[in-house]
């Protein structure tokens, strides 16, 4: 039985049409058309015409439940995400409230909103729009340049040959492993391989554990070496001996620095790696916290080892071996405590590999000391049960010096933040 569709006929659909796509539903409308005329003879116009309506599908396609948590970790994170889709509206609005990236009060633009909004008007309110619905992929260009305009570090993701502008122009392009195409793939910085919005997360918590773990690598060996350059410098213009011979600074360049920092730099991440906010693109690694550990290395440490070198002179072979066992532990609890830059080693434990090149050094000095070959070999005497308890004493103190650090930068960045 076929009737005509009225105007309210047609209304009757359009509500019923919305109110699917309120349910996140993606709706489509059937139709069909009877004729007696090979298709293939009909044009476009008129196989699309006088069509008979019957009926809507909707579809459901459910938001990956790990796409929810990592929307919930860019928002702890400091990122922004913004949903473009070639959805309808609502049904857009609808998924994002489900992902979390729509909430009441933000902006959502239509793609015919878009074409008729100018690009400073789009600038202008950008920031607040968090759903683009029924774009092209052509769309995507003015907004990457529109987040760009307002100082933005902007990545973006597609797949079709026409998203390819958009992914060059972003700062991040990252096109999609499975359904991309190759000129989105080759327009990409990366290529996500499982199309999984939750693989992004976990490369943005990777890079930042990677960079973090280059940034105590460095602050690691940097103190310790410019420690040992201040030392040497000031005992020359104070008109002391050489408190270490060549062969003492070598081994502990060679032998002490070496498997620490390895380990340093294969260290699980902070606890809050992933509750910072964004670092600035124009930040260099020697960051506020960088510089106060080098500082205070100066500070405390070498005072520390030049008192120990001429508080057991006049015999400086004694006064040499003292100060090499003290600066070796010194590099160890350094080693310990650069674990985290920002947490004490009570709240972040070494892990094991750390423990295990830590122990092997402790080991190893005192197989060194106790052997007189080697004891010959690195110029050094045989010590007394005084010299150790002097070395763990300094250590200990400069232990407390680093954790103090900690505090205090801890305490500060809390109050800047506030303000």
């Amino acid at each position: 039985d076929i009737r005509e569709l009225t105007e309210e006929r047609k209304k009757e659909i359009l509500m019923v049409n919305n109110k699917m796509a309120e349910n996140a539903l993606r709706v489509l409308g059937i139709a069909y058309k009877r004729t007696t005329i090979d298709i293939n003879n009909l044009s476009e116009e008129a196989v699309e015409s006088n069509m008979v309506f019957l009926g809507l599908i909707g579809m459901m396609d459910p938001p990956r439940e790990e796409a929810v948590k990592a929307v919930e970790i860019c928002k702890q994170t400091g990122i922004k995400v913004v949903m473009i889709t070639g959805d309808h509206k609502l049904t857009a609005v609808s998924v994002a409230k489900e992902l979390g990236i729509y909430k009441e009060g933000d902006l959502v633009l239509t793609g015919e909103e878009l074409e008729k909004m100018p690009d400073k008007e789009l600038e202008d309110i950008v920031e607040k729009v968090t759903v683009y619905a029924r774009v092209s992929p052509e769309h995507k260009l003015r907004i990457v340049r529109a987040w760009k305009k307002k100082g933005h570090i902007v990545a973006m993701t597609g797949d079709g040959v026409n998203d390819a502008p958009a992914l060059k122009h972003a700062d991040i392009g990252i096109a999609m492993g499975i359904t991309g195409t190759e000129v989105s793939k080759e327009a990409a910085d990366m290529v996500l391989a499982d199309d999984n919005f939750a693989t992004i997360v976990n490369a943005i918590e990777l890079g930042r554990w990677i960079y973090d773990n280059i940034k105590k690598y460095l602050t690691y060996l940097l103190q310790a070496n410019l420690v040992e350059i201040l030392m040497l410098s000031v005992a020359v213009l104070f008109g002391f001996p050489m408190p270490l011979l060549p062969v003492q600074i070598l081994y502990v360049n060679l032998a002490t620095d070496g498997l620490p920092a390895l380990a340093l730099g294969v260290s699980p991440p902070d606890p809050d790696i992933m509750k910072r906010p964004p670092r600035d693109p124009k930040e260099t690694i020697f960051t506020r916290e960088v510089k106060s550990f080098l500082l205070r290395a100066l500070i405390v440490e070498v005072p520390l080892l030049i008192w120990c070198f001429s508080a057991s002179l006049p015999n400086e072979e004694f006064a040499r071996s003292r100060v090499f066992i003290t600066f070796i532990l010194f590099e160890l609890i350094l080693a310990l405590t650069c674990r985290s830059l920002k947490y004490t080693i009570f709240e972040t434990r070494p892990h094991k590999f750390l423990l295990a090149a830590v122990s092997w050094e402790i080991l190893l000095m005192l197989i060194l000391i106790s052997l007189p070959l080697s004891r010959q070999a690195l110029g050094i005497v045989e010590l007394d049960l005084t010299s150790f308890i002097w070395a763990i004493g300094l250590s200990l103190i400069t232990l407390t010096s680093i954790e103090g650090t900690k505090f205090l930068l801890r305490k500060s960045s809390k109050t800047s933040s506030k303000k």
